[in-house]
């Protein structure tokens, strides 16, 4: 028996309570080997002299250092804690890390739905404030249009009164018509006028303006003669067509 016996690689079972049986029962053999060596020795010590006794102390050396390596093996095994586990704290370990387990999975499942609550309130938000935008932006245009339609009304009411009220030289009147009526001059704004007022009437204003461009000579000279003889004279005209 030797050191290698013991630190080789022996079969172990998987039972660890068996195991370390099994150790201390070949621990026993161990020192039951030596203690039978040591009473042959000392039964040996009175023959010394005529028998020669084989030299046992490398046997022993190597005995020794089985043992403690045996020894140092069983105690670590005592303190290992495969050797304290039973059934009982198997079973406390195993609930305590499922325990911990539902722990984690709650406070994992806790912190998701407070994230979801926390994005469907900024949605919700999003939302609001779309609508409120939308219902913003309806009433100022609803606003915007009133204001419009109110100051065409006061422009309609007020401008004629403050036009008057302006002096005559400015033409405010005569302006705001040509205006309105989109003529370039005030001369063509006129002539709109008379024309939408009396169509007759303006249709003999230009006929005898007509007349008077086409005989201006003649009427000029007729004027020189009334004046001279202080009295009316007569005058012969030139007539066109009106197609002419």
């Amino acid at each position: 028996m030797d050191e290698d016996d013991y630190r080789g690689d022996r079969p172990m079972d998987d039972d660890p309570a068996l195991a370390f049986e099994q150790l201390r029962g070949e621990v026993a053999s161990a020192r039951s080997e030596v203690s039978l060596l040591r009473a042959a020795i000392e039964g040996l010590t009175a023959a010394r002299e005529s028998i020669e006794i084989p030299d046992y102390e490398p046997t022993l050396e190597r005995t020794e250092k089985v043992m403690t390596v045996l020894v140092q093996q069983i105690d670590a095994m005592r303190k290992s804690p495969a050797m304290t586990l039973t059934p009982e704290n198997m079973g406390s370990r195993l609930n305590a890390s499922v325990t911990e387990m539902v722990n984690t999975l709650r406070s994992h499942s806790q912190a998701s739905k407070s994230t979801m609550d926390g994005v469907v309130g900024e949605l919700r938000g999003a939302v609001l404030s779309a609508r409120r935008a939308d219902e913003q932006n309806r009433w100022l245009s609803i606003i915007g249009g009133g204001g419009v339609l109110l100051g065409l009304l006061l422009y309609a009411v007020l401008a004629g009164p403050i036009a008057h009220l302006a002096p005559a030289s400015w033409q405010w009147p005569e302006r705001m018509a040509a205006r309105v009526l989109d003529e370039p001059t005030l001369w063509d704004a006129g002539q709109r006028l008379l024309a939408s007022a009396s169509r007759p009437s303006w249709e003999a204003i230009v006929a005898a303006d007509r007349l008077l461009r086409d005989n201006r000579e003649t009427i000029e000279g007729c004027r020189e003669a009334a004046a001279k003889a202080k009295q009316a004279v007569r005058c012969t005209v030139e007539v066109r067509r009106r197609n002419d």
